[in-house]
């Protein structure tokens, strides 16, 4: 089975999306969306930009699970 979820990056560090707060963190702590929420990525990729922040990015987070 393979999901894909959505993530925000700046540079090389995940985000953490805390009530419209921005901490940057290791993606065992980064927020992620499912795909449904596209526009709300959008929306806190160009709030990021507005707030200083350099290279705020989506990116696809795809895991996919098989048997160990």
């Amino acid at each position: 089975m393979e999901t894909t979820l959505l993530i925000i990056k700046n540079h090389d560090r995940y985000i953490r999306v805390r009530e419209d707060e921005y901490q940057v963190c290791n993606l065992d702590k980064a927020s992620v969306f499912p795909m449904e929420k596209l526009d709300e990525v959008k929306r806190h990729v160009e709030t990021m930009k507005e707030n200083g922040f350099e290279r705020p990015v989506m990116a696809k987070l795809i895991l996919r699970e098989e048997p160990f």
